[in-house]
């Protein structure tokens, strides 16, 4: 019998899993998929010699993790590779915003849509510059983050610390106006907060933008050395070098409760693995209270705060293997990681606003990823290894284009969506379409069928906005990875901090977990002193 069973070999499973291990837990790491890796998988199924990411591609938030630095994936095989650009935002006439490690070049690439937007993006940087390290502090240890938020409240204290509160929930349009003349700063704060759900009108999406924004100045975009697959095969090789155990094709369909304690899971096959101290779920929110537990053994409050429970866009991706570079209009774009694509802030809003509606969007904001560029060993010299995703509705109730798309992503609406995608790049690449030597579509149902927590091709575990965040996620008056039930703890995307590959919900779980068990035993210790206190006493 294990000390700990974790549902799901994603990578907040896996960090769960291997802090567990450290302390000496036996832990034994259930998975769904014949593979591990949940959302971080490669493959090489496109065309041969290309390696294509299936779901996720780029880390910043990886690289910035005290969490997964801790683990020192380096010993287990784990390399990192940058672009010569982090991110680049084109515009038709051949304007391109650079978002690079190096802030001078960042700087520099916004003077050109107006003088002095350099120096304002220096000083949005010199804010974060010298509060980095407490954001980052606050932002992976559980919520509420007491000894972090402490120690940044008195550094802010004053009208300082108001202001940069006030920065933090503007909406990013916002933002963008108030400290940008040009539209460069503007697109980078924008596009970089439509990573996640958030349209440039929506409260808090400047905080995110700009987060986003000075992860990437500051840790860049990086992508793990010969495929995405290579970080989990790293955090696997160190769980199995602890003595723990990975198991694939085990679909985890109950968590077993006993007098309102975890002690086990059962799968689908019938097995019942017994837990002996605890059950990490790295699942998806609806899943855990939805499906794995048996609604009697959750309060009334919860079941109902679940019916409200949002999740974010759907992703609709394409692969692709290209036959050389990308034609880029605007130079600057070839040397960018990760590529934004759309024709302006406006057009970023109709985007959004489209969704909003439930509509299909007819020219969808792309995030385009050159990985040859990023990482040399992706495809064959002279070639490029690409792709693009873009968000769709979970309910598509119209089509914003012309081709009728309902949202049954059958074999003709993949490909008229895929084709919608390539006419977008085609916009700012000219050309670009007649590269394509293979593509692979990835529509929001084939994303689950390959990953069940990323329902409906949602990518981060539950929306990112403001009334699911912190103490409201994943449902109000939570924020932390405990559950209503003993000995159960919520360890993936859909617990504080949310999305984004760094480990920190699977550490808070394992953390929690590992304190629970302490504060068990000193209960206990407790009670034997007690005991043999009174013994004495009659004696």
């Amino acid at each position: 019998m294990p000390d700990a069973v974790v549902i799901g070999s994603g990578p907040n499973g896996l960090v769960a899993a291997n802090l567990l291990a450290d302390e000496g837990w036996s832990v034994e790491v259930l998975e769904e998929q014949p593979e591990p890796g949940g959302a971080v998988r490669h493959d090489g199924e496109v065309a041969p010699g290309f390696v294509n990411d299936l779901f996720s591609s780029f880390y910043p938030l990886a690289a910035a993790s005290p969490v997964l630095s801790g683990l020192h994936l380096e010993k287990h095989g784990l390399r990192w590779a940058h672009a010569p650009h982090v991110l680049a935002h084109p515009l038709i006439d051949g304007t391109c915003a650079v978002l690079d490690r190096d802030v001078g070049t960042t700087a520099a690439s916004l003077d050109v849509f107006a003088p002095g937007d350099g120096a304002a993006w220096q000083r949005l940087h010199d804010v974060w510059d010298r509060y980095r390290a407490d954001i980052l502090d606050a932002l992976f240890t559980p919520f509420p983050p007491v000894k972090a938020a402490a120690r940044l409240a008195l550094r802010l204290r004053g009208a300082g610390g108001l202001r940069l509160a006030r920065t933090l929930v503007l909406p990013v349009r916002r933002l963008g106006e108030e400290e940008f003349r040009g539209e460069g700063g503007r697109l980078l704060l924008a596009g970089n907060a439509l990573h996640a759900d958030l349209a440039p009108e929506a409260a808090g999406s400047g905080g995110f933008g700009w987060l986003m924004s000075m992860l990437g100045q500051t840790y860049g975009f990086p992508v793990p050395v010969g495929g995405s697959g290579a970080l989990t095969e790293a955090l696997v090789r160190r769980l199995r070098s602890l003595g723990g155990t990975l198991r694939c094709g085990q679909r985890v369909d109950r968590v077993v409760v006993r007098d309102r304690r975890a002690v086990g899971v059962r799968t689908a096959g019938g097995e019942t693995i017994a837990a002996r101290r605890a059950v990490l779920a790295n699942v998806s929110v609806p899943a855990l209270y939805g499906t794995l537990v048996d609604p009697a053994d959750l309060p009334g409050q919860v079941l109902a705060d679940l019916e409200r429970f949002q999740w974010d866009f759907a992703t609709f991706k394409v692969d692709w293997a290209l036959s050389g570079p990308v034609p880029w209009q605007c130079d600057r774009a070839a040397g960018a990681g990760t590529v934004h694509l759309s024709d302006g802030l406006d057009e970023l809003t109709r985007f959004a606003a489209q969704i909003a509606m439930r509509q299909v969007p007819d020219r969808p904001f792309t995030l385009f990823g050159q990985m040859t560029t990023s990482d040399r060993s992706r495809s064959p010299e002279g070639t490029e290894s690409a792709w693009a995703y873009t968000h769709v509705p979970q309910d598509i109730r119209a089509d914003a284009g012309e081709e009728g798309i309902t949202g049954s992503w059958d074999a003709r609406e993949q490909e008229l969506m895929a084709d919608r995608v390539e006419r977008q790049v085609e916009r700012f690449a000219p050309g670009f379409r007649s590269l394509v030597r293979a593509r692979r579509i990835l529509a929001p149902p084939t994303l689950q069928s390959m990953d069940a927590n990323l329902h409906g091709g949602a990518i981060n575990g539950g929306t990112t906005a403001m009334h699911q965040q912190l103490f409201f996620r994943p449902v109000p008056g939570t924020g932390r990875p405990e559950t209503p039930v003993a000995g159960l703890y919520l360890a993936s995307a859909g617990a504080h901090p949310g999305g984004g590959v760094h480990g920190a919900p699977g550490a808070n779980a394992a953390r929690a977990a590992l304190r629970q068990h302490r504060l068990a035993g000193l209960t206990r210790v407790q009670r034997v002193l007690t005991r043999r206190d009174r013994t004495g006493d009659r004696r």
